[in-house]
């Protein structure tokens, strides 16, 4: 089940839902908007998924950068979000993939317990300029049914603030 609006205000005073830094006007029907932070990490080279992956950083500024087609981008939410009670599950707006922008396609779902800045993957269909500061997407919380048998305390991204690349090759080795 997801939380309303109103239910997310009330899981926030009650300290169960984080969100940092936490505005209203940032609220949805049921969800709340996140925005993109001032760093891009850019890939346009071949990924290897045994090798660490190489990418060039940029710094966004209020002129913009123009994201191209055939790339990755990976990014964060300026926004720490998390919750010690609900699943987030982090998605696109439908304004801004009108626009061409795919935005957490392969990994939308968080655990709960955890709380970060997350790493955010955009790919778009033909190029597109974006801001720092802009909100870009939109984070859900659902309650979980079942035991909670444990959490996500120790994931492998967790500790970090900024975009992480890929650790998949470790699992390769």
């Amino acid at each position: 089940m997801i939380l309303t609006r109103l239910e997310i205000v009330k899981e926030v005073k009650k300290g169960n839902i984080s969100i940092s830094p936490f505005n209203e006007d940032m609220l949805n029907p049921n969800s709340v908007n996140y925005r993109l932070d001032y760093d891009l990490l850019e890939f346009d080279e071949i990924l290897d998924a045994k090798e660490k992956s190489n990418a060039k950083s940029i710094t966004l500024d209020e002129k913009g950068y123009t994201l191209q087609p055939g790339k990755l981008y990976l990014a964060n939410t300026y926004e720490k979000i998390g919750s010690k009670k609900y699943v987030t599950q982090l998605i696109g707006r439908s304004s801004l993939g009108r626009l061409g922008l795919f935005l957490q396609v392969t990994a939308p779902l968080g655990h709960v317990g955890t709380y970060h800045n997350w790493t955010l993957e955009l790919k778009v269909v033909q190029p597109l300029k974006v801001y720092p500061l802009m909100r870009i997407g939109q984070v859900t919380f659902w309650k979980i049914k079942g035991k909670k048998n444990k959490t996500y305390a120790q994931g492998e991204y967790k500790q970090f603030e900024k975009a992480q690349i890929s650790k998949f090759y470790k699992e390769l080795k």
